[in-house]
């Protein structure tokens, strides 16, 4: 079924972006953004958002799930257990900075 007809996107579309992104990382928050993304598209009038979030909370992956349900294995390229989604630690302005 065609969610979002603007771009094309289908509810499979969703679902395979969705187990794609879970199985790349178990603990990433899932947007719709970040589907689009996945996707190679970008959104474009938001009439569809209201189904398009319903069927990604309709998927058996979209949860996050408990730190005891995800193996040992996926935390070992992390340091310390700290995940920040890919950005850099020197993503603040410095204080410095700030003031000249």
């Amino acid at each position: 079924m065609i969610i979002c007809s603007c771009q094309s996107i289908s509810d499979r579309d969703i679902h395979s972006a969705i187990d794609w992104m879970r199985a790349s990382d178990p603990q990433t928050v899932i947007t719709p953004g970040k589907i689009y993304h996945a996707l190679g598209k970008k959104p474009d009038c938001g009439g569809c958002m209201k189904l398009f979030v319903a069927k990604m909370r309709g998927n058996d992956n979209f949860r996050i799930p408990l730190k005891d349900e995800i193996p040992e294995d996926s935390y070992s390229n992390r340091t310390k257990g700290a995940y920040h989604e890919g950005r850099q630690q020197s993503h603040r302005i410095s204080q410095q900075g700030a003031q000249g």
